[in-house]
């Protein structure tokens, strides 16, 4: 979606919406594999450690994670679908009827809590929402399905920011990871009409801060819990988690390693925001 203009200095943004770590060497390239197909690119740089679901109450932060045991960019599964009809030797490959469709906020779209397999479960009902059709076209989102999306498996650096200690960034108005890639860019100047997903733990000690500012979609969940709807097809907008302000919905306490889980999607041309600021000190990437 067209992106709009930068929000004040401690925005940040969606697609994800993130986190930092505070470990040396920062990478500053975008790293990106994926091959085509339903399921592409699974031995790539962001194969991450593997990983699964904490308990509800979270466990006891871990030492090892004091150690360095943390990771210094974000590991993304990337999707890429069709926002037009692709014309092959064979036939037409029909869009995806969710991708360059309505432009319109659309909080309604995903439920409060997280599903048991760790996706958003789609609230929109048998007759969708304003942007979205239906719970089968919603959950190829963030699924691998054959013939429907192409996976890549990309790493996102974050960079510590010089100025304000235990700040980490990540900042792009033009976040296209897959340019040339998968389906191809249409005729567009990008490949636009992908979706992204992240998941990761982090040591909760209390104090954390993170902000996001990108478009389209972006639900972030803590704990299982929704903490970030920015839901529709809209120009950049901004989403705020305060750790300590919003522990008692989120149910963590200090002390403890809790999950984060961010689902975004881009779902219109012509414009890609994705811009990342925390004060997580750790995190440890799930790649699923």
């Amino acid at each position: 979606m067209l992106a709009a203009a930068h929000s004040p200095a401690r925005i940040v943004a969606i697609i994800v919406a993130v986190v930092g770590a505070a470990c040396a060497g920062v990478r500053d390239d975008f790293g990106v594999n994926g091959t085509d197909g339903g399921r592409g690119g699974q031995g790539g740089g962001a194969s991450g450690r593997g990983g699964s679901a904490l308990p509800a109450g979270g466990r006891d932060a871990s030492s090892s994670q004091d150690a360095g045991n943390c990771d210094d960019e974000l590991r993304a599964v990337v999707r890429d679908f069709r926002g037009f009809d692709l014309q092959t030797t064979s036939g037409t490959l029909l869009k995806h009827p969710d991708f360059e469709y309505a432009v319109e906020d659309d909080h309604g779209i995903v439920m409060s809590g997280l599903g048991v397999d760790s996706k958003p479960v789609y609230a929109g009902g048998a007759s969708g929402t304003p942007t979205t059709h239906s719970q089968e076209l919603f959950d190829q989102w963030y699924r691998d399905v054959g013939g429907v999306n192409i996976r890549f498996d990309v790493s996102i650096p974050l960079t510590a920011d010089p100025a304000r200690p235990s700040v980490f960034v990540y900042d792009s108005d033009l976040f296209f990871p897959i340019d040339d890639m998968g389906w191809g860019d249409q005729y567009q100047a990008h490949n636009y009409d992908f979706t992204t997903e992240i998941h990761f733990n982090f040591p909760y000690r209390g104090g954390e801060v993170f902000n996001f500012r990108g478009d389209d979609d972006l639900f972030l969940f803590v704990n299982g819990h929704l903490a970030v709807n920015l839901g529709g097809v809209h120009p950049a907008e901004a989403g705020s988690v305060d750790l300590d302000a919003q522990a008692a919905n989120l149910g963590i306490v200090p002390g403890k390693t809790y999950r984060i889980d961010i689902f975004q999607a881009e779902r219109h041309v012509t414009g890609s925001t994705f811009h990342i600021e925390t004060t997580l000190q750790c995190i440890d990437n799930i790649v699923p």
